[in-house]
């Protein structure tokens, strides 16, 4: 062990996981073998019970802190990981996600370089199967109020492995929202915006892998999960009247567009029952039109 490891990280790397024993090893290894050394890496096991643990205890490494408990799912596991956290800089890693060998030193360099940053947002290439797609954002620094533009748009790519920030934000804020189960970036951000700006960086720096488990990657669902984010954050129907039900007329149609039939009606009234959506069908036809061409015209904010 160098001496350069022997003294407090500069940065903490989380990981939740749960029966992901081959995947999280693959993360582990492109987080201890980064350019910059000074980190640890904490894994939250969240009660795998396909042999993770052991397989983690076999990597000598003082850097990799394993944490194993049964939490209530991963943002819990996440926020266990922060409470823990010993650098004054926090980002996560998914555990089926890997980074890019430079991906430690270039983050840090923007936290050096900015003492007033709080929270960064990097791009990334994202793997179906054997198709890589470039998620690119511009280098820009976002203002709160462009900051929630962007996360209530979607118009900046967003993922769990691209959100670094300083430990004392995310404790600030209540860090994850255990009680929503996808979308969680974005809830994260949300909150995040009411206080802080985000540094955009068009570096891509690691590499999502789309597993066949990933709630994110579900069709099934969305609208559910959409209800539950505007239960969360009721402003943005009230700021952005139009962003809702063009959000839900968009999953509808895709659903349609590839005759999943069943599918776009469950998410139409899955709308109609939620207390924070409830559009009707003029009403979700309208918002589509306005709030795609609102969506379109704050494309430039931050894509490049």
């Amino acid at each position: 062990m160098t001496a350069k490891t022997e003294r407090s990280p500069l940065i903490t790397v989380i990981t939740p996981t749960h029966n992901r024993r081959d995947k999280v090893l693959r993360a582990v290894e492109s987080v201890l073998s980064q350019s910059m050394p000074r980190l640890e890496h904490i894994v939250v096991d969240d009660g795998s019970t396909d042999g993770t643990e052991a397989a983690l205890a076999r990597i000598r490494d003082p850097r990799l802190i394993y944490v194993g408990a049964k939490w209530r799912g991963a943002n819990a596991a996440r926020n266990a990981g922060i409470e823990r956290a010993r650098a004054p800089v926090v980002t996560f890693l998914d555990s089926d996600d890997v980074y890019l060998p430079h991906r430690v030193e270039r983050t840090l360099k923007w936290f050096e370089d900015n003492p007033a940053l709080q929270v960064l947002l990097s791009s990334y290439v994202s793997m179906k199967g054997n198709r890589a797609t470039n998620s690119v954002n511009r280098t820009a620094f976002l203002s709160p109020s462009m900051l929630e533009r962007a996360v209530v748009a979607q118009t900046a790519f967003v993922a769990g492995s691209a959100i670094t920030a300083r430990r004392d934000a995310l404790l600030a804020i209540g860090g994850y929202d255990s009680d929503i189960t996808r979308m969680q970036d974005r809830e994260l951000l949300l909150r995040l915006a009411r206080r802080f700006g985000a540094q955009l960086s068009r570096d891509i720096d690691w590499t999502k892998h789309n597993s066949q488990n990933s709630i994110s990657g579900r069709r099934a669902g969305y609208v559910e999960a959409y209800a539950d984010l505007m239960g969360k954050h009721p402003h943005i129907a009230r700021c952005y009247p139009h962003v809702p039900p063009f959000m839900i007329t968009r999953q509808i149609i895709a659903d349609l567009l590839k005759g999943r039939i069943p599918e776009a009606f469950a998410g139409y009234m899955a709308n109609r029952s939620s207390e924070a959506l409830g559009y009707s069908l003029p009403e979700l036809i309208n918002g589509y039109v306005h709030g795609r061409r609102w969506r379109r015209d704050l494309y430039d904010e931050v894509r490049d």
